[in-house]
């Protein structure tokens, strides 16, 4: 497209860059704009996949990782989403390596540099899309527009709707997606050479390498293996140059003329597409088996639309979602990080003023597929047309068109498919130059554009540094999320700041009255605040509209035992359990039932059950080692104690109670080492220098006794019985005085 390359001579002055400084340019402008989120936070998803991912911790097994989602629950599960990217999660694992840690940084970096290289790369893609290709006699390849693709690279890098690919850290899926998506339509464009038989054997490589890169991609992101389709349409479009309006006007008139179409008489054409065919078809086969039959459950929330009993409704949402995410890409001002619990109320009918955007939208694709269908210039034709490719195929997996996706808009979805907008971008900005006198304004244009996406990228790369900021930016775009008002009164809560965190609750729960998760945090709340009446009634709603909600149960359980209704609470207790075997918080706190009902078997059985779950659960080794003490075991419970430290050897709270058992047991110079290992851990605890003080009491230490009973009570000075015991010390001491006067 020479003509188009003329057209933006005035507005990319390519020319004066050689090849590998306008990528350099590019890849540096991609680095620039999302920078400011390197040093940013795990935010929103990034807990769950890296903070909470049992997959990335060496002791998982390297081989855990294919049989779990990308959120670390193994694919066979119930709950599991289905999402099987392995070598995303693989490369959250190495980052966790290098860092030591879960430590944020190294990770958003690592973000940052995977756009970078996508952005480069997108020059030589654009390169093709934009110039097809050219050989010499030696069969080398010659791109045709650097000035058309460096615009569109330049548009890809700086488009602010990546700003949740690159500054979320979860974004890493789509990334590297993107990055073996774009090697394999590149080794797919490597497999057209002057017709020889070398030539023939190479394309064949060519075609099987971009397969394997097109399966690679899909273990980033399900829908990198869109790449085989837009690789089927380049080789028609391009390689083939088939005409689609003529095919389809050969259709209609007579299958003769159908039969002698150059398509079906071009052997290496048709063996390339069965290349294709085969091997989408096989590594579809291949992940099919390893995920499972059962395809992912969603719940209305999720995905309302989705749940219409209206076929019409349905299709009337989809498309209403269709233009939103168009108009995503077309003005990115407006981002959220979540757009689902009411953020797009549904469509019910067509005097809803929205199904304007319906309008828009498709009067918009039909004048844009009539001029890829319809366009004299041939190259014109081919690069409308693949760029409606780029812009809709890698679309398709989120589009609930051949399964319910769990969600509304995804920002995350629009990576891949803003190439095609890019490119659709670039084609229009060309033929506005070719078609106005006034170059230097459409110039002026283009550089504004590019100048608000990048400020738009700053801003939003801010925004996405702590959820703080996070989720109250969302609230001026989707005031009505329900999702975004817990999310913020769920952060206000982690900061302690309950009162505010009530009100954002509420507020989650009037927007959306089956919010089951803003219930149970509210409840929570007002059980530390002790206001029970209304903690029972909303944890009870709770489970009356999700049965199976187990922390919901648990916490409705501890409640209930708070206002003495013992029989509800080991019931509620029972019934978390039932919905959820491994769960030994809920264990610990039917053991403190227990315990407050003198069923110390019950109790100790509970606990018990709560270690062998979960062996570093400090809480329940504790209650153990002081009920086995208060109730005369002290070799029982010794033997607690010493279990318990072997698994957990730097708790403090542990060291202390043994010290206590052992003390008692007048083995006083363990007891003694433990108390000071204790006191060294957590030096401003009261209790562990009175517990010394009075060790060193019974021990005849007087002296030290004194000195640990007087830092007690500098830190606790209302300590009724360490004042007790050190009003004793003083009284035997000036005896001992006295006597020795």
């Amino acid at each position: 497209m020479a003509e188009l390359d003329a057209d933006l001579d005035l507005i990319v002055p390519s020319s004066l860059l050689p090849p590998g400084w306008a990528k350099l340019v590019v890849g540096l402008v991609a680095l620039v704009c999302f920078a400011r989120s390197y040093d940013g936070d795990f935010v929103f998803d990034d807990s769950e996949a890296i903070v909470n991912n049992k997959d990335l911790r060496a002791e998982t097994p390297l081989a855990d990782l294919w049989l779990h989602d990308f959120w670390g629950s193994r694919l066979s599960s119930n709950s599991s989403h289905k999402s099987y990217r392995p070598l995303a999660v693989l490369t959250f694992r190495f980052n966790y390596y290098l860092s030591g840690g879960s430590y944020p940084m190294g990770f958003h970096v690592v973000n940052i540099i995977l756009h970078g290289g996508v952005s480069v790369l997108m020059v030589d893609v654009f390169s093709v899309l934009f110039g097809g290709l050219q050989f010499t006699s030696k069969g080398r390849r010659v791109h045709l527009a650097p000035r058309a693709s460096l615009l569109a690279a330049l548009l890809f890098a700086v488009h602010p709707v990546h700003t949740e690919c690159v500054a979320g850290v979860v974004g890493r899926a789509d990334l590297l997606c993107a990055l073996f998506f774009l090697l394999s339509f590149l080794s797919y464009c490597r497999a057209f050479k002057e017709n020889s038989k070398e030539g023939t054997r190479s394309s064949t490589f060519w075609v099987l390498l971009s397969i394997l890169l097109g399966a690679v991609a899909m273990l980033c992101k399900e829908q990198g293996i869109t790449v085989l389709g837009l690789n089927a349409v380049f080789d028609i479009l391009v390689i083939g140059k088939v005409n689609v309006l003529e095919l389809v006007h050969k259709v209609l008139r007579k299958r003769k003329s159908l039969e002698s179409a150059s398509v079906l008489r071009n052997g290496a054409l048709l063996f390339r597409m069965a290349l294709l065919t085969c091997g989408g078809a096989a590594v579809l086969y291949v992940r099919w088996k390893i995920m499972g039959t059962g395809p992912p459950t969603f719940t209305e929330v999720d995905n309302p639309a989705s749940f219409a009993d209206s076929l019409l409704v349905r299709a009337i949402n989809y498309n209403y979602y269709y233009s939103l995410n168009a108009w995503l890409l077309l003005c990115p001002w407006w981002l959220c990080f979540d757009w689902s619990m009411g953020c797009i109320p549904l469509i019910k009918s067509f005097g809803d003023w929205r199904v304007i955007a319906l309008a828009a939208l498709w009067l918009c694709l039909i004048g844009l597929i009539r001029q890829a269908l319809c366009s004299e210039d041939s190259h014109r034709r081919r690069t409308l047309t693949l760029g409606l490719g780029f812009l809709v195929i890698p679309f398709l997996p989120a589009s609930n068109l051949f399964f319910r996706v769990g969600f509304v808009v995804a920002e995350r979805v629009l990576y891949l498919p803003s190439m095609g907008y890019c490119v659709l971008l670039t084609c229009g900005l060309g033929a506005l130059s070719r078609h106005t006198r006034k170059k230097k304004l459409v110039g002026a244009i283009v550089l504004g554009i590019l100048a608000l996406y990048t400020l738009k990228c700053v801003i939003r790369s801010s925004e996405w540094r702590n959820e703080e900021q996070l989720f109250r930016s969302a609230l001026s775009v989707c005031p009505l999320n329900a999702k975004v008002h817990y999310n913020i009164g769920k952060n206000l809560a982690d900061k302690g700041n309950q009162t505010a965190a009530i009100r954002y609750y509420r507020e989650a729960v009037r927007l959306n009255p089956k919010y089951v998760h803003a219930m149970n945090n509210l409840g929570n709340i007002l059980k530390e605040r002790n206001e029970l009446q209304e903690a029972e009634e909303l944890l009870s709603l709770a489970v009356q509209i999700q049965p199976d909600f187990a922390a919901a149960w648990m916490n409705l359980g501890i409640v209930q035992n708070s206002l003495k209704r013992f029989e509800a609470a080991e019931r509620s207790y029972r019934t978390a359990i039932r919905h959820r075997r491994k769960y030994p918080d809920c264990y610990y706190n039917l053991g403190r039932l227990y315990a407050d009902l003198n069923r110390h078997v019950d109790a100790l059985n509970a606990w018990r059950n709560a270690t062998v779950l979960k062996p570093e659960h400090s809480l329940a080794w504790n209650n153990m080692i002081i009920l086995l003490d208060s109730t005369g075991n002290l070799a029982q419970a010794e033997a607690v104690g010493r279990e318990a430290l072997e698994l957990i050897p730097n708790d403090h709270s542990l060291m202390f109670s043994l010290a206590n058992v052992l003390g008692k047991s007048q083995k006083y110079k363990e007891s003694e080492a433990l108390f000071l290992k204790a006191i060294k851990a957590n030096p401003n605890a009261a209790s562990y220098h009175g517990n010394l003080a009075v060790l060193y009491h019974r021990w005849g230490h007087l002296s030290l006794a004194k000195k640990h009973y007087e830092i007690s009570l500098q830190l606790e000075p209302g300590a009724a019985g360490t004042r007790e015991n050190y009003s004793l010390l003083r009284r035997k001491l000036a005896q001992m005085q006295k006597k020795e006067g």
